[in-house]
C-alpha cells in the first residue's frame, strides 16, 4: 500500500509510529495501519513497563539484602533472577477475593488506576533524541496531570474495600500526596523557566548544562517529595505494616495485587525516568547520537540505585513529621528557588530569549550558594529537640509510693 505520514500529521514527529505505521503500511491499508502501529506501541509500552517492574524487583530486593547484610532472593534461577517469575506465578494461582461489603466495580478499577499513570507516563518521555512515543509541546503539564490520577486510585482503594486499616491507609496516602503535590509542582516551575518550554524534548535540549546543577534545590525537591508520593520507605505511612497491617491494598489478593505491586515498582522506574529528563540531561553525553538510550539508561539506574538506598537506610517517620517536612521545608525551599530562578531568567537571558551556557554557569554559582544557605537555615529550624525523659514538674516518688 506504501502508506506514508505526511509531515502536518500530528504523529509525524513521534519517529517510533512513523517507522511502525510506514512499515505495516506495505501490506495493509492505511487506515488499518494506524490502528495496528498503535497497537503495537501500545502493546511495547506495556510490556516494558511490566518487565522493567519486575526487573527492578529482583535488583531491589538483592541490594537491600546486601544492605542488610543478608543474601537477598537466591533460590530461582542464578542469583534469584528468576524470583519475579515465581511471585508472579504464585500471585495468578492464588484466589481472587472480593470483600464482602466492598463496592465490586471501584474495588477491581483500582489496580488498573494505579498502573494507569505509570505507563501513560512513559509514553512522553524521550529515551533518546525523537524517540518519545508521544511528543507533546506540554509535556511537563501532561505528566503532572496524569500522576494525580495516583492519590485518587489510593482513596478509592482505602473506600472500596470497606476495611478500617484500608481506609486509614488511604487517608494517609492522599494527606501525603496532597502535601508534596505543591512543591514538586513548584520546583519544576524553575525548570520551564529556564528551558523556556514545557516539551519534554525542547528541556533536554536546554541543558548544555544538567538542571541538577543549575538548580540543586529544585532537584533536591523534587527527589523527596516524589520519594514521598512514590510510598517508599521513609514516607510509607500509606502501608505501614507495624501499624496498618499492609494499608490501602490490605484486601488485594492474586491478580489485583500483582498489579498494584508492578505499578509500584514501576512507579520508581517512571519517576527515575522524569527525572533524568528533566535534571540529568536526558540522553545526552558522549556518542548520544548512538549510545544516548545507554546513558538514559545508566542515569535511570543510578537514580533507582538511590531510591532503593534510601529505603534501607532510613526509619519510617511519623505522619507529623512528613507533613511538617513538607510544608515548613521543602515549600519554603520550593518558592526561594523559583523566585531566585524567575530573577536570574529575567537578568541574564539575551534579546532573543535564551540563555548562553556562560549564563547557565553562572546560574550554578549562585543557585549552591543559595542551596546551602537555605538548607543550613531550614534544616536548624525545623529541627527538634529532642529532651531527655525526666520526672513531671520536678516530682520524685517516695520510697512508699514507689513500693
Amino acid at each position: 500500500m506504501n502508506c506514508v505520514l505526511a509531515p502536518d500529521n500530528i504523529l509525524y514527529d513521534t519517529v517510533l509510529y512513523r517507522v511502525i505505521y510506514e512499515a505495516v503500511g506495505q501490506v495493509l491499508p492505511c487506515g488499518l495501519s494506524y490502528v495496528v502501529a498503535g497497537l503495537a506501541i501500545m502493546l511495547m509500552l506495556v510490556n516494558g513497563v511490566l518487565l522493567g517492574a519486575g526487573l527492578f524487583s529482583w535488583v531491589e530486593r538483592r541490594l537491600i539484602g546486601r544492605f542488610h547484610n543478608r543474601v537477598g532472593p537466591n533460590r530461582w534461577g542464578p542469583f534469584g533472577m528468576l524470583q519475579p517469575m515465581a511471585d508472579l506465578v504464585k500471585l495468578l494461582t492464588k484466589e481472587d477475593l472480593t470483600p464482602k461489603g466492598a463496592d465490586r466495580i471501584l474495588f477491581t478499577i483500582v489496580p488498573v488506576a494505579m498502573l494507569a499513570p505509570v505507563i501513560l507516563t512513559m509514553a512522553v518521555v524521550p529515551f533518546a533524541k525523537d524517540t518519545a512515543l508521544a511528543n507533546l509541546n506540554v509535556g511537563v503539564l501532561y505528566i503532572l496531570a496524569v500522576t494525580s490520577i495516583t492519590s485518587i486510585a489510593i482513596f478509592m482503594a482505602g473506600w472500596a474495600s470497606d476495611n478500617r486499616y484500608a481506609m486509614f491507609g488511604a487517608s494517609r496516602g492522599v494527606a501525603v500526596l496532597i502535601s508534596y503535590e505543591v512543591p514538586v509542582v513548584m520546583s519544576l516551575l524553575g525548570v520551564v523557566l529556564v528551558a523556556g518550554s514545557m516539551s519534554l524534548d525542547d528541556v533536554v535540549s536546554a541543558q548544555a548544562v544538567p538542571f541538577f546543577l543549575v538548580q540543586p534545590l529544585a532537584f533536591f525537591v523534587f527527589l523527596a517529595g516524589t520519594s514521598a508520593e512514590l510510598n517508599r520507605t521513609p514516607f510509607d505511612l500509606a502501608e505501614a505494616e507495624s501499624e496498618i497491617i499492609a494499608g490501602f491494598h490490605i484486601e488485594y489478593s492474586g491478580v489485583k495485587f500483582a498489579l498494584i505491586q508492578a505499578a509500584e515498582f514501576g512507579a520508581v522506574l517512571t519517576t527515575s525516568a522524569v527525572m533524568v529528563t528533566l535534571f540529568l540531561g536526558g540522553w545526552s553525553g558522549p556518542f548520544s547520537a548512538y549510545l544516548g538510550w545507554a546513558w538514559f539508561l545508566l542515569k535511570i539506574g543510578v537514580l533507582a540505585f538511590i531510591f532503593s538506598w534510601v529505603r534501607a537506610t532510613f526509619p519510617r517517620l511519623r505522619i507529623d513529621q512528613m507533613l511538617a517536612f513538607a510544608w515548613k521545608f521543602l515549600l519554603p525551599l520550593s518558592i526561594i528557588n523559583m523566585f531566585a530562578i524567575a530573577l536570574e531568567v529575567y537578568f541574564l537571558r539575551d534579546d532573543s530569549g535564551t540563555l548562553a551556557t556562560s549564563d547557565l554557569w553562572i546560574m550554578v554559582g549562585m543557585n549552591f550558594g543559595v542551596a546551602i544557605a537555605c538548607l543550613i537555615i531550614f534544616g536548624t529550624l525545623i529541627k527538634e529537640k529532642v529532651r531527655p525523659a525526666g520526672p513531671i514538674n520536678g516530682a520524685t516518688l517516695s520510697t512508699g509510693e514507689a513500693d
